[in-house]
C-alpha cells in the first residue's frame, strides 16, 4: 500500500479520507518532517508539536478562503507540506528554495508574513475587521504558541480583539516549554480567584468540616487539598481569557485529531472572540527532540537516527561569548545576563548553570528586557543584555529613552549580526550598526575575531560613561587561539592590520579578515592596500580617517550591514569635513533590500560582496583614478 501522503497535496484532499487514514498521515507527516530538516537544519521541535493541530485545521476550515495566521512561523512546515510545497519541501531554508517561515509572496495559503513572536494575533484582527468592513464570508484562525503570551504585543492584540468582539478564533498551542511558573501578569487573574471572598469562604466551610470528623480528617483534607489545586488548574486559564472577553474551550488534547476535529467543527459555527486551548507536546514523536526540545527547537543538518548535530570545527561567536562571561562574571559579582527567552540562542545558558540568581530570562518580551536592564545597572550592577540583532529592533525606543538618554551602563550584546543565512530576511541583522550609530552617548563595536570579541567585552565591563554594545555573526569564528588574559581596547580608536599605499580598507567586524584576503589578491595585481580594523563604529577613529585621506587616493569601507547609515556612512560623514581632500571613497555593505534566505556563501555571491568580487571593483577603482591622474 502506497503513502497516505503521496495522495495529499492541498487542504481539500484531506476531505476525502476518514480518521483512521488521517491518523496515520500524521505519522508520515512526522517522519517526513525529520528526514528533510535532518539534512535541510531548521525549526523541528515545534512542527512536530502541531501535526494533528495542523491537519484539525485545515480539515475543518476551507482554506485559503479561510485565514490561518502563524505566530512566529517555526510551527508552520507541516502546513507548508499540506498546501502544494510537499514536492519543494527538500528546499526548506535553502537557497532560491521554500521559506522556514510563512510568506505572503510564496503561497496564497500564508496569509501574512511572519519571523517574529506574538504578532499572530494583531494581523489576525486586521484581517478580521478589513473582512468585516468588505462584507465578505470567512473564518480567521491566529494560532499562538504559549511562549508568544509572555510578548506585550499578544496581550495587546487579545485585549483589543476582546473588546472589539470581532469574529476571531485564537487557538493556543501550549507545550508548555515556554511560560515560567507564577511570572507575570498570568499569575495576576490567578492571585484574585484564590484570594477572592467566596473562594476562600467556600475553602473555609469545607475545611472546617473536615476537621471536625474524628477519623481520617487528614486524609479527607489532602483529598480535599488535590480537588482544589484540580479545579484550579482547570479553572484559571478559561478565566484569564474569559475575563479578556473571549469564549474559552479547554484545555484539549492537540494531539487527538478526534476531539480536535469535533471541537474545530463546532467552533467554527459560533461566533464573536473564541480561545481554544490545546496541550501538545513538543517534538512529538521523535524521541530525541521530545527529550530535548530546546535543541530540537532550531538547529542545523543531523542524523536521524541519533539525533546527533553535525559538529562543527570551531566554537561558535556565542559559544565564545557564553563562556568568556562566565570567566568575567567569576572575578566580578556585579556582572548579570538578561535575556528575552533565549538563554541557549545566545549563550547565556553558561551563565544560568553557573551563577543562575545572576541570570534573568523575561520571556518574549525585548522592550522589558531593555528597561529591566537599566534600572539594574542604577543599582550598581552590571548588566548584558544579550539578544539576537533582528530582535534589539522591538526594543528601539526603550534603547534610546530608558537607557541612552540616561547615560546607563548597559552592555549590549546582539548575536547574529550581519547575514544569518537560513532563517532569511526576518533573521538577518543587517541594520544594527545604523539604527544603533544615530543614537547619543552609546558605544558601539564589532570584534574581527575571537579574541578581539573577549577583550570587547572586558571593554564594556570597564565602561562607565553609558550604554556600550558589541555585535558578532552567527557561527563559528576564524578559530584563532585564545589568549588566557584580556586587553582593554581603547574608546574609538581602530588599528591597522596591513600597510599599503595605493588605496585603504576601513572593515568592521567580520568583514576585516576577509579585507585582508582581499588585499593578498590586489597584491597579486600589483596593488599595494592598506587594511584597517575600524573596531568602533561609534565613535569612529577620526584621526586615522584623516590620515587616510591626507596619504591614499582611494579609501573603501566595507561591512556586514546595510550601506544605508552604517559604517562607511560614517566614515563619509567624516570625509565630507575635509573638503580639501581629493580623495575617491566607495562603501560596501549590503545592498538597500531585503535579502532572502540561504546559505551564507550563495547570498553574498548574489549581492556582489564575496572576496573575487569586491576585489575586482577595489582594482577597478585604483586602476581609474591611476589612468585620471595620467590625462
Amino acid at each position: 500500500m502506497g503513502k497516505i501522503l503521496d495522495t495529499i497535496d492541498f487542504p481539500k484532499d484531506l476531505k476525502n479520507i476518514d480518521l483512521q487514514a488521517m491518523e496515520k498521515l500524521a505519522g508520515e507527516l512526522r517522519k517526513f518532517v525529520i528526514e528533510t530538516v535532518s539534512q535541510t537544519g531548521g525549526h523541528l521541535a515545534p512542527s512536530l508539536g502541531v501535526v494533528e493541530l495542523t491537519l484539525a485545521l485545515h480539515y475543518v476550515f476551507d482554506t485559503p478562503k479561510d485565514k490561518l495566521v502563524w505566530d512566529v512561523g517555526h510551527q508552520a512546515y507541516v502546513h507548508k507540506i499540506l498546501t502544494g510545497r510537499k514536492d519543494r519541501f527538500h528546499t526548506l531554508r535553502q537557497y532560491q528554495g521554500i521559506s522556514g517561515f510563512p510568506r505572503i509572496d510564496e503561497s496564497e495559503y500564508d496569509c501574512f508574513g511572519v519571523g517574529h513572536a506574538s504578532t499572530a494575533i494583531s494581523a489576525a484582527l486586521g484581517l478580521a475587521a478589513s473582512r468585516d468592513l468588505n462584507k465578505e464570508d470567512y473564518k480567521v484562525v491566529a494560532i499562538v504558541g504559549d511562549g508568544a503570551l509572555t510578548g506585550g504585543i499578544a496581550f495587546e492584540g487579545l485585549n483589543n480583539t476582546g473588546a472589539a468582539k470581532r469574529d476571531l478564533i485564537v487557538v493556543l498551542n501550549d507545550n508548555r516549554m515556554s511560560i515560567s511558573p507564577n511570572v507575570g501578569a498570568l499569575s495576576k487573574c490567578f492571585t484574585q480567584v484564590i484570594t477572592g471572598y467566596w473562594y476562600n469562604k467556600i475553602k473555609k466551610d469545607i475545611w472546617e468540616l473536615t476537621g471536625k470528623l474524628p477519623k481520617g480528617s487528614s486524609f479527607v483534607r489532602d483529598i480535599v487539598h488535590r480537588i482544589e489545586e484540580g479545579l484550579k488548574s482547570m479553572v484559571v486559564p478559561g478565566h484569564i481569557f474569559e475575563e479578556l472577553g473571549f469564549r474559552y474551550f479547554g484545555p484539549i488534547d492537540g494531539h487527538d485529531l478526534n476531539v480536535l476535529i469535533k471541537i474545530f467543527t463546532e467552533i467554527k459555527k459560533l461566533n464573536g472572540p473564541i480561545l481554544v486551548h490545546c496541550i501538545t507536546k513538543k517534538g512529538k514523536g521523535y524521541k530525541y527532540a521530545e527529550e530535548d526540545a530546546t535543541k530540537f527547537h532550531g538547529l542545523g543538518s543531523f542524523c536521524p537516527e541519533t539525533g546527533n548535530s553535525q559538529k562543527k570545527k570551531n566554537p561558535s561567536y556565542t559559544e565564545i561569548f557564553g563562556k568568556t562571561l562566565v570567566q568575567l562574571a567569576e572575578k566580578d559579582p556585579k556582572i548579570v545576563g538578561v535575556t528575552a527567552a533565549m538563554a541557549d540562542g545566545t549563550g547565556l545558558i553558561h551563565l544560568a548553570k553557573r551563577f543562575p540568581d545572576r541570570f534573568f530570562d523575561v520571556g518574549i518580551a525585548e522592550q522589558h528586557a531593555v528597561t529591566f536592564a537599566a534600572a539594574l545597572a542604577l543599582n550598581g550592577l552590571k548588566p548584558v543584555v544579550a539578544i539576537y540583532s533582528t530582535f534589539l529592533q522591538r526594543a528601539f525606543d526603550q534603547v534610546i529613552h530608558d537607557v541612552a538618554l540616561q547615560k546607563i551602563p548597559v552592555v549590549f550584546a546582539l548575536d547574529r549580526g550581519g547575514l544569518v543565512g537560513e532563517d532569511g530576511p526576518t533573521h538577518h541583522g543587517n541594520f544594527d550598526l545604523s539604527y544603533l550609530r544615530l543614537i547619543p552617548n552609546l558605544v558601539l563595536m564589532a570584534p574581527m575575531d575571537e579574541n578581539e570579541l573577549r577583550d570587547m567585552m572586558w571593554t564594556a565591563f570597564q565602561y562607565k560613561d553609558g550604554p556600550i554594545a558589541f555585535r558578532y555573526p552567527r557561527g563559528a569564528g576564524p578559530g584563532v587561539s585564545l589568549r588566557k588574559t584580556f586587553e582593554e581596547i581603547p574608546i574609538g580608536k581602530s588599528h591597522i592590520v596591513r600597510e599599503g599605499k595605493d588605496a585603504a580598507m576601513l572593515a568592521v567586524g567580520d568583514m576585516v579578515i576577509p579585507s585582508v584576503q582581499i588585499a593578498k589578491k590586489l597584491e597579486e595585481r600589483g596593488i599595494s592596500v592598506r587594511v584597517v580594523n575600524g573596531r568602533f563604529i561609534k565613535p569612529l577613529d577620526k584621526e586615522m580617517i584623516q590620515d587616510i585621506a591626507d596619504r591614499f587616493p582611494v579609501m573603501v569601507t566595507i561591512e556586514n550591514n546595510t550601506v544605508i547609515g552604517g559604517f562607511g556612512s560614517g566614515v563619509a560623514e567624516i570625509l565630507s569635513e575635509y573638503k580639501d581632500k581629493n580623495i575617491v571613497l566607495h562603501r560596501f555593505g549590503l545592498p538597500d533590500r531585503f535579502i532572502t534566505h540561504g546559505n551564507r556563501c550563495d547570498l553574498i555571491n548574489e549581492i556582489g560582496m564575496d572576496e573575487e568580487t569586491l576585489a575586482q571593483r577595489i582594482e577597478d577603482l585604483v586602476v581609474g583614478v591611476r589612468n585620471k591622474k595620467k590625462k
